[in-house]
């Protein structure tokens, strides 16, 4: 299946392997990998490995797709992370918080007594991302 691709957008370059990420999973429809700036331990995004900016563009094959795999990695997160609560969002154009348009779903564990923000503010360093990408990884089914 041949998928559009943007050559400057972050997301297509991480899923094409020019750019690193923290990869948790992968598979035809979508790339799980840590957020380069997280608003808590674990905050992972579900990408659609083909270029669409908003859900509204997205064909409904890799909306199902990435709500899916949304969910197995809430599991993944509540098995490996024990958080107590998980936050599974999605923005669609700037006025709505979006600031990478290509379609990616925020899927973050919250503890009690957190800020529930979404957009972390600060990059987490790349080997902490990558032991936390392990651990989910290990408890992805």
């Amino acid at each position: 299946m041949t998928r559009q691709h943007d050559p400057n957008c972050i997301f297509c370059k991480i899923i094409v392997g020019e750019a690193p990420a923290a990869v948790v999973h992968e598979d035809e429809h979508t790339i799980v990998f840590m957020d380069a700036f997280p608003s808590a331990e674990g905050h992972a995004l579900v990408v659609s490995k083909g270029h669409h900016p908003n859900v509204l563009e997205l064909p409904q094959a890799d909306l199902q797709a990435a709500s899916a795999v949304a969910q197995r990695l809430a599991r993944a997160q509540m098995q490996a992370l024990a958080p107590d609560g998980v936050i599974i969002s999605q923005f669609n154009g700037a006025a709505a918080g979006q600031t990478v348009f290509h379609y990616h779903i925020h899927v973050v564990p919250r503890w009690q007594g957190q800020d529930v923000n979404v957009h972390g503010r600060a990059q987490a360093e790349p080997a902490a991302l990558q032991a936390i990408a392990n651990k989910l990884r290990e408890a992805f089914v």
